[in-house]
């Protein structure tokens, strides 16, 4: 698998920074697929029409119908963009600022528009590309900066664990049990039952795993590049096909609402043309609609 199909670029050139200096705040999704990269996407759990997309360029409200507006009050590259599993409002991310460096470990209470460094993480500021919050305990949040980080006071204080797998692309954690998280590596999706500092295989099928996500019901899902989406109940002993098509494109990053399991959301990747697209499903992935491209009422891709 050739890597440049999975790792897509998270530093600009200048010419490209000049361009994005000019994003307007009301846009498309298309047109922002264009000019920016997703690094993170979650559902509104009030609204069924909105979608939240953390960019390269800001935090980004989406609609069905294909328009996009940035939220948040700067431009800053947002990483590890997660949810709170509890609170519409409460979201966490890190990254780096628009003048360059990095954010360190980031608190938003009111929906993405502000941003508070909670900490600056061990060896930081840090700038988790990688981050999990658990949902078994949402004061226990883990996140890969060089090495794999833990807070268990929601993000205020952080200890070091230990290394992260060979070929990390994302993390999940476990609905279940706060010291379970699991991760999509390019040797496929593996286990850690102690807090991330050792990682077990799952049996999972071999390939590289572009994206996972862990529903509240304990329900693993992933997808694999060549292979598709799979699922398995936690652990993750017996994988099988999940019925989420969407053709030749990886799905880099799956958000999937807790109250509602039909209703997902992905971002997703075309090797081909190298570009991104958000799509949307209200019956647990048999059809989709790609914003933007699709009429919001077709459900297809």
């Amino acid at each position: 698998m050739n890597s440049k199909l999975i790792a897509l670029p998270v530093v600009l050139g200048t010419a490209a920074l000049a361009a994005a200096g000019a994003l307007a705040q009301e846009t498309t999704v298309v047109e922002l697929a264009g000019r920016t990269h997703f690094h993170g996407i979650a559902l509104d759990r009030a609204d069924p029409e909105r979608l939240l997309l953390a960019t390269h360029h800001g935090l980004y409200e989406v609609r069905i119908d294909g328009a996009a507006r940035r939220i948040s009050r700067t431009a800053d590259d947002l990483m590890g963009f997660a949810p709170h599993p509890g609170e519409r409002d409460r979201f966490f991310s890190s990254g780096h600022p628009a003048t360059g460096g990095n954010l360190g470990f980031l608190e938003s209470r009111d929906g993405g528009r502000s941003w508070t460094r909670l900490a600056d993480g061990v060896g930081g500021p840090v700038d988790f590309h990688q981050m999990a919050v658990s949902m078994a305990d949402p004061n226990v949040i883990t996140g890969v900066y060089r090495i794999v980080q833990r807070s268990v006071d929601g993000g205020r204080t952080w200890h070091a664990v230990g290394p992260p797998p060979d070929g990390l692309i994302a993390l999940a954690a476990s609905a279940k049990d706060r010291e379970v998280l699991y991760a999509a590596t390019r040797q496929g999706v593996l286990r850690s039952a102690d807090g991330g500092r050792s990682w077990t295989t799952t049996g999972a099928p071999h390939g590289t795993a572009t994206a996972i996500h862990v529903t509240g019901d304990g329900t693993i899902y992933a997808f694999l590049a060549g292979t598709g989406m799979m699922r398995a109940a936690e652990p993750g002993a017996d994988w099988r096909p999940a019925a989420i098509g969407l053709g030749g494109e990886l799905v880099i990053h799956l958000v999937i609402d807790p109250a509602d399991a039909n209703r997902m959301a992905a971002v997703t990747y075309d090797p081909a043309t190298r570009m991104q697209a958000v799509a949307v499903s209200d019956d647990g992935g048999l059809t989709w609609t790609t914003l933007g491209r699709d009429p919001p009422s077709g459900h297809q891709h």
